[in-house]
């Protein structure tokens, strides 16, 4: 996961909205978002095929929300050490207090972002020491450097709009402005832009999927999209706690907001 835009509220009616970019090689291939693991039927993500875990998961009960994105300082893991596609699992289930159910000890470097109704977390791991800050109410971006400064794009901003509340709206009407910054967006050999595309070797190391999410306790909606830089439409997809289990709509793809 490369960037992540996180509009955090407590006692709004969507308490977590999210934009998600992940940055991949192109020849890792992943599972879109569903209930990819059976002692967590709560839980919806895209599942990693290589390594099993996810750089973004969502419980639909709860309405918490984890998100992993990589760090720069160590890439590899050292051999043995847990892979951090667990994290965002581990945090969804566990909350703040995940940390004592895994050994950080050789494990590569990341950022976690862990956003619930009641709180917004963020955990950084450079290899070595792991820092902790909880963040008030607010529209947050994080790339691997952390926490962005400076520079968000004002449609990010608090007084743009994120995720209108409708559940029934296709995506262009649902994500008005955030969608906008992605559109106008190029992927770029950049790895500080939005979107990603650059030739590594015999592979392609680019933004490989993008997803908004609006998460609140008992309802998840999920506006998704491979390689968001084609501008091509998105499909929504809506889960819901029930007494007896989740539920989904099928997926409903909206027409691209412009060609």
């Amino acid at each position: 996961m490369c960037t992540v835009v996180c509009r955090w509220s407590a006692g709004s009616d969507f308490p977590v909205q999210m934009l998600a970019l992940r940055d991949e090689l192109i020849s890792r291939s992943f599972d879109l978002p569903g209930a990819w693991w059976p002692g967590e039927p709560d839980v919806i993500g895209g599942r990693d095929r290589q390594a099993g875990g996810s750089w973004c998961v969502s419980d639909v009960r709860s309405g918490v929300t984890g998100v992993v994105l990589n760090r720069p300082e160590r890439r590899e893991a050292a051999a043995g050490a847990p892979s951090r596609g667990v994290l965002p699992l581990l945090a969804v289930r566990h909350g703040d207090a995940w940390q004592k159910q895994i050994a950080l000890d050789g494990m590569a470097s990341f950022n976690l972002v862990l956003a619930s109704p009641d709180a917004l977390h963020w955990w950084a791991f450079d290899g070595e020491l792991l820092s902790h800050k909880q963040l008030r109410d607010g529209t947050y971006m994080f790339t691997p450097g952390g926490l962005l400064r400076s520079g968000l794009d004002p449609r990010f901003g608090s007084s743009a709009i994120g995720f209108s509340g409708d559940l029934d709206a296709p995506t262009p009407q649902a994500w008005p402005q955030w969608l906008e910054v992605v559109n106008d967006a190029n992927p770029s050999e950049d790895p500080i832009d939005l979107l990603v595309r650059m030739p590594i070797d015999d592979d392609v190391f680019a933004t490989v999927f993008g997803q908004f999410i609006a998460a609140r306790p008992g309802a998840l909606r999920l506006d998704q999209r491979v390689d968001p830089g084609s501008r091509g439409p998105w499909s929504t997809q809506l889960w819901r706690a029930e007494a007896d289990g989740i539920s989904v709509r099928p997926s409903v793809v909206s027409p691209p907001a412009r060609t």
